[in-house]
């Protein structure tokens, strides 16, 4: 994706969503990376054998991110409540206390730290805007994320 100008760096929406058949169970990533000005999108998927709905949502993002390869403003719509609040509440707090958080009066590891750190990375370059939409409600790319997801499990069914 290309920058605008020198100044303002690019704007591109990502849709994302994950899933599993299970959860634990095979599980599907997606994403779509639609660039407005240009008209220009990229859709991928992927799958995982074992995993869970958190990790494959996760995923979904990090995959979106990692196409971009420069600084970027990014309006992120998913499903994902998980997501959402981890990037909009929780993120912040973990990073200060080490990617630990607390439960029941004691410290514990941040669960999926390997995909949180993964996100922060890629976050540090670009100005991301969260935006939540409503699953399996007829919203087009979210429909469409999930459909690529379920279809990208069914060889581990």
């Amino acid at each position: 994706m290309a920058k605008t100008s020198d100044t303002r760096p690019t704007e591109v929406i990502l849709f994302t969503d994950g899933g599993c058949s299970g959860n634990p169970g095979p599980g599907g990533w997606a994403f779509v990376l639609r660039h407005p000005s240009s008209g220009k999108e990229i859709e991928r998927s992927g799958a995982e054998r074992e995993t869970t709905n958190n990790r494959m949502e996760l995923t979904a993002v990090i995959r979106g991110l990692e196409v971009l390869n420069r600084p970027t403003s990014i309006e992120l719509l998913t499903d994902s409540v998980y997501v959402g609040r981890g990037l909009s509440e929780w993120m912040k707090k973990w990073k200060a206390n080490g990617w630990r958080r607390g439960t029941k009066g004691k410290m514990s590891p941040v669960k999926n730290e390997d995909l949180w750190r993964r996100l922060d990375e890629l976050l540090a370059m670009h100005q991301l805007k969260f935006t939540h939409v409503r699953g399996h409600s007829g919203h087009p790319e979210n429909e469409r994320c999930d459909t690529l997801a379920v279809a990208a499990y069914q060889k581990y069914l």
